[in-house]
């Protein structure tokens, strides 16, 4: 048996979700932490909103960081085994390293926190946007992007999995490619409720901001591989590490290499660590010879549990 860790980023956040896990005394503890750290209720804010606050980018990322790492938390409380591989889809790469060790918890907490609004403040509100384009390659999407540029800035942004590709840029471009994505066969291309163009160039200006706050922080080796978004590779020293994330502002996540990496790694069971179960499709499409598991509740966690245990007893 080996197993692989996944954890969810911006995306996956629902009011209400921590009810799932109401019987897990490390979700309220973790959170409190996370709490301090801000000067704020992150905990009330999942349980009573409101909405709009809980999906504002500043909010979301630290919520869901929370999350990750105090699903995680269980997970260990329960003597469930050290993963073999981790990785995380975007702001997910920052629970899968406060779980390796490669950073602590408070201090990630604030960093999320600095990157969420360097994002947010990178690219003026309306001036942004996001799509989610169905029924093509990568290599089409990528075609229909510099079409669509003309000057502007649009771009792949993440690579989810075959099929399944969200871009990213100034917004006229974005509904550019949009047009040029249907004009190739896109079976849906439409454009998201999102105004941060994540994971293009317009996140420079932000990556500098990231990198600035990086250069204070003590970041270790961790303690076991970290496959990151930039490279799709595993950063062995605090340097690499945090020159990975710095870069993975403005560049692709590449999840569709992520899984095909771990899926090398010779991994058996894959389980998606944080609320909800939007990896889960994505892990289980490409690679469906893996056992695919997630925590999306409290007895999520128990069963996953069981399922590893039975195979390392095998």
């Amino acid at each position: 048996m080996k197993l692989a860790f996944v954890f969810p980023g911006q995306g996956s956040q629902s009011l209400g979700m921590l009810e799932a896990f109401a019987e897990l005394p490390e979700v309220r503890a973790t959170f409190d932490e996370a709490s301090s750290v801000l000067g704020e209720d992150l905990f009330a804010l999942v349980g009573q909103g409101p909405e709009a606050a809980l999906h504002m980018t500043v909010n979301t990322q630290p919520v869901m960081l929370a999350a990750d790492v105090a699903l995680y938390r269980a997970w260990v409380v329960r003597n469930g085994p050290t993963p073999d591989i981790a990785a995380g889809h975007s702001l997910g790469e920052y629970a899968a390293l406060v779980a390796a060790g490669a950073i602590a918890f408070p201090d990630a907490v604030a960093l999320v926190r600095t990157r969420a609004k360097a994002m947010q403040e990178a690219v003026p509100e309306g001036q942004g946007g996001i799509a989610a384009i169905l029924g093509l390659e990568v290599d089409q999407v990528a075609e229909a992007c510099a079409e669509a540029a003309a000057g502007d800035v649009v771009s792949p942004a993440n690579l989810n999995a075959p099929g399944q590709i969200v871009i990213a840029g100034h917004r006229a471009a974005v509904e550019r490619a949009i047009e040029s994505c249907k004009a190739r066969g896109a079976k849906r291309a439409i454009l998201l409720p999102m105004s941060v163009p994540s994971h293009c160039a317009l996140m420079r200006p932000a990556a500098d901001v990231l990198e600035a706050s990086l250069a204070s922080l003590s970041l270790t080796p961790p303690m076991f591989p970290v496959v990151n978004n930039a490279d799709v590779a595993s950063a062995v020293d605090g340097a690499a590490i945090a020159d990975a994330l710095v870069r993975q502002l403005f560049m692709p996540v590449r999840w569709i290499e992520t899984v095909a990496t771990l899926r090398a790694a010779s991994v058996t069971h894959i389980v998606e660590c944080g609320p909800g179960k939007v990896l889960h499709g994505m892990v289980r499409r490409m690679a469906p010879d893996a056992t695919c598991l997630t925590l999306s509740s409290g007895t999520a966690l128990i069963e996953a549990l069981d399922a590893v245990r039975q195979s390392e007893g095998e």
